[in-house]
Protein backbone atom coordinates (compact mmCIF):
# COMPACT_ATOMS: atom_id res chain seq x y z
CA UNK A 1 0.00 0.00 0.00
CA UNK A 2 2.98 2.34 1.25
CA UNK A 3 4.75 1.98 -2.82
CA UNK A 4 1.41 2.29 -4.36
CA UNK A 5 0.61 5.63 -2.61
CA UNK A 6 4.25 6.68 -3.26
CA UNK A 7 4.26 5.94 -6.75
CA UNK A 8 0.87 7.97 -6.97
CA UNK A 9 2.38 10.91 -5.43
CA UNK A 10 5.42 10.60 -8.09
CA UNK A 11 2.96 10.25 -10.97
CA UNK A 12 0.81 13.11 -9.70
CA UNK A 13 4.26 15.67 -9.15
CA UNK A 14 5.41 14.32 -12.74
CA UNK A 15 2.10 15.34 -14.20
CA UNK A 16 1.85 19.27 -12.92
CA UNK A 17 5.67 19.92 -13.54
CA UNK A 18 4.56 18.52 -17.49
CA UNK A 19 1.11 20.72 -17.56
CA UNK A 20 2.86 23.63 -16.04
CA UNK A 21 4.81 23.66 -18.84
CA UNK A 22 3.37 22.34 -21.55
CA UNK A 23 1.84 26.01 -22.29
CA UNK A 24 5.51 27.80 -22.69
CA UNK A 25 6.34 25.50 -25.99
CA UNK A 26 7.01 26.80 -29.38
CA UNK A 27 4.49 27.29 -31.02
CA UNK A 28 2.02 28.09 -28.40
CA UNK A 29 0.72 32.00 -27.60
CA UNK A 30 1.91 33.52 -24.84
CA UNK A 31 -0.34 34.42 -21.60
CA UNK A 32 -1.09 38.41 -21.44
CA UNK A 33 0.31 40.02 -18.39
CA UNK A 34 0.60 43.92 -17.23
CA UNK A 35 3.16 44.16 -14.26
CA UNK A 36 4.62 47.64 -13.13
CA UNK A 37 8.17 48.45 -14.31
CA UNK A 38 11.09 49.02 -11.79
CA UNK A 39 10.30 53.08 -12.52
CA UNK A 40 6.17 52.62 -11.57
CA UNK A 41 5.27 52.57 -15.28
CA UNK A 42 2.91 49.72 -16.69
CA UNK A 43 4.35 47.09 -18.63
CA UNK A 44 1.70 45.21 -21.03
CA UNK A 45 3.09 42.38 -23.00
CA UNK A 46 -0.17 42.20 -25.48
CA UNK A 47 0.55 45.73 -26.09
CA UNK A 48 4.47 45.91 -26.43
CA UNK A 49 4.36 42.52 -28.65
CA UNK A 50 1.78 44.22 -31.29
CA UNK A 51 4.52 46.46 -32.53
CA UNK A 52 7.55 44.73 -31.53
CA UNK A 53 9.08 40.69 -30.69
CA UNK A 54 9.81 40.70 -27.24
CA UNK A 55 12.41 38.87 -25.08
CA UNK A 56 10.70 37.63 -21.97
CA UNK A 57 13.57 36.60 -19.00
CA UNK A 58 11.96 35.59 -16.08
CA UNK A 59 14.85 36.16 -13.21
CA UNK A 60 14.39 34.56 -10.06
CA UNK A 61 13.85 37.80 -8.67
CA UNK A 62 14.23 37.58 -4.48
CA UNK A 63 14.79 34.50 -2.93
CA UNK A 64 16.22 36.13 -0.05
CA UNK A 65 19.34 36.96 -1.55
CA UNK A 66 20.43 38.45 -4.95
CA UNK A 67 21.17 35.93 -7.80
CA UNK A 68 24.94 35.55 -8.93
CA UNK A 69 23.95 33.62 -12.29
CA UNK A 70 20.92 36.41 -12.91
CA UNK A 71 22.97 39.27 -12.55
CA UNK A 72 25.39 37.63 -14.83
CA UNK A 73 22.53 37.00 -17.50
CA UNK A 74 21.11 40.60 -17.23
CA UNK A 75 25.07 42.02 -17.56
CA UNK A 76 25.05 40.00 -20.80
CA UNK A 77 21.56 41.09 -22.08
CA UNK A 78 22.75 44.82 -21.66
CA UNK A 79 25.99 44.57 -23.08
CA UNK A 80 23.78 43.43 -26.57
CA UNK A 81 21.10 46.17 -26.30
CA UNK A 82 22.59 47.39 -29.22
CA UNK A 83 21.87 44.29 -31.59
CA UNK A 84 18.24 43.66 -29.98
CA UNK A 85 17.81 47.15 -30.99
CA UNK A 86 18.57 46.16 -33.99
CA UNK A 87 16.35 43.07 -34.55
CA UNK A 88 13.88 45.34 -33.21
CA UNK A 89 13.35 43.38 -29.79
CA UNK A 90 11.95 44.80 -26.85
CA UNK A 91 13.32 42.86 -23.62
CA UNK A 92 11.18 42.48 -20.36
CA UNK A 93 12.74 41.25 -17.73
CA UNK A 94 10.45 40.08 -14.90
CA UNK A 95 11.92 40.15 -10.90
CA UNK A 96 9.56 37.93 -8.57
CA UNK A 97 9.56 37.88 -4.86
CA UNK A 98 7.79 38.08 -1.75
CA UNK A 99 6.05 42.06 -1.80
CA UNK A 100 7.78 42.78 1.33
CA UNK A 101 10.91 44.88 0.08
CA UNK A 102 10.62 43.91 -3.36
CA UNK A 103 11.42 47.04 -4.54
CA UNK A 104 14.02 47.90 -2.79
CA UNK A 105 15.50 44.14 -3.48
CA UNK A 106 15.06 45.19 -7.39
CA UNK A 107 16.70 48.87 -6.91
CA UNK A 108 19.94 46.98 -5.16
CA UNK A 109 20.06 44.17 -8.45
CA UNK A 110 19.23 46.78 -10.91
CA UNK A 111 21.69 50.08 -9.71
CA UNK A 112 25.22 48.61 -12.00
CA UNK A 113 22.85 48.98 -14.70
CA UNK A 114 21.82 51.49 -17.40
CA UNK A 115 18.54 49.80 -19.01
CA UNK A 116 18.40 51.09 -22.45
CA UNK A 117 14.66 52.52 -23.82
CA UNK A 118 13.91 48.76 -25.45
CA UNK A 119 14.49 46.86 -22.05
CA UNK A 120 11.94 46.76 -19.23
CA UNK A 121 13.12 45.52 -15.54
CA UNK A 122 9.65 44.58 -14.22
CA UNK A 123 8.42 43.63 -10.61
CA UNK A 124 6.22 40.41 -9.92
CA UNK A 125 5.42 41.16 -6.45
CA UNK A 126 2.34 38.96 -5.83
CA UNK A 127 3.64 36.22 -8.64
CA UNK A 128 0.81 36.62 -11.04
CA UNK A 129 3.03 36.71 -13.77
CA UNK A 130 4.76 33.85 -12.63
CA UNK A 131 1.73 31.76 -11.33
CA UNK A 132 0.49 32.35 -15.04
CA UNK A 133 2.97 31.02 -16.61
CA UNK A 134 3.11 27.89 -14.28
CA UNK A 135 6.33 29.13 -13.19
CA UNK A 136 6.61 29.16 -9.48
CA UNK A 137 9.09 27.37 -7.88
CA UNK A 138 7.73 26.50 -4.93
CA UNK A 139 10.42 25.22 -2.69
CA UNK A 140 12.50 27.06 0.13
CA UNK A 141 14.97 29.94 -1.00
CA UNK A 142 13.15 30.02 -4.78
CA UNK A 143 10.82 32.24 -6.30
CA UNK A 144 10.50 31.24 -10.24
CA UNK A 145 12.09 28.76 -12.58
CA UNK A 146 15.00 31.02 -14.51
CA UNK A 147 13.31 31.20 -18.26
CA UNK A 148 13.90 32.35 -21.46
CA UNK A 149 11.14 33.43 -24.11
CA UNK A 150 11.48 34.76 -27.39
CA UNK A 151 7.61 35.55 -28.50
CA UNK A 152 7.14 37.18 -32.41
CA UNK A 153 4.25 40.11 -32.92
CA UNK A 154 2.01 37.35 -33.65
CA UNK A 155 2.24 36.58 -29.47
CA UNK A 156 3.19 33.07 -30.57
CA UNK A 157 6.67 31.57 -28.38
CA UNK A 158 9.05 30.56 -30.88
CA UNK A 159 11.77 30.07 -28.17
CA UNK A 160 11.51 28.70 -24.49
CA UNK A 161 13.88 27.61 -21.94
CA UNK A 162 12.83 26.59 -18.66
CA UNK A 163 15.57 26.09 -16.07
CA UNK A 164 14.49 23.70 -13.52
CA UNK A 165 17.84 24.43 -11.54
CA UNK A 166 19.90 27.73 -11.06
CA UNK A 167 21.93 27.13 -14.22
CA UNK A 168 21.16 26.40 -17.63
CA UNK A 169 20.14 30.00 -19.09
CA UNK A 170 19.69 30.93 -22.78
CA UNK A 171 22.60 32.37 -23.81
CA UNK A 172 22.58 35.59 -26.47
CA UNK A 173 23.72 33.22 -29.43
CA UNK A 174 20.28 31.68 -29.19
CA UNK A 175 18.38 34.12 -28.26
CA UNK A 176 19.77 35.79 -31.53
CA UNK A 177 19.37 32.75 -33.43
CA UNK A 178 15.51 32.86 -32.40
CA UNK A 179 14.86 36.20 -33.46
CA UNK A 180 16.83 36.19 -36.95
CA UNK A 181 13.79 33.57 -37.84
CA UNK A 182 11.27 35.91 -37.43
Amino acid sequence: MRKTFILVLILISGQIVAQNFENLKPGRIATDFKLKSITGGEVHLSKINADHPVLLVVLRGWPGYQCPICTKQVGSLVADADKFAVKGAVVIMVYPGPSEQLQQHAREFSEDYKFPENFYFTLDPDYSMIAKYGLRWEAPKETAYPSTFVINKKGEIVFSKVSTNHGGRATNEEIFKALGKL
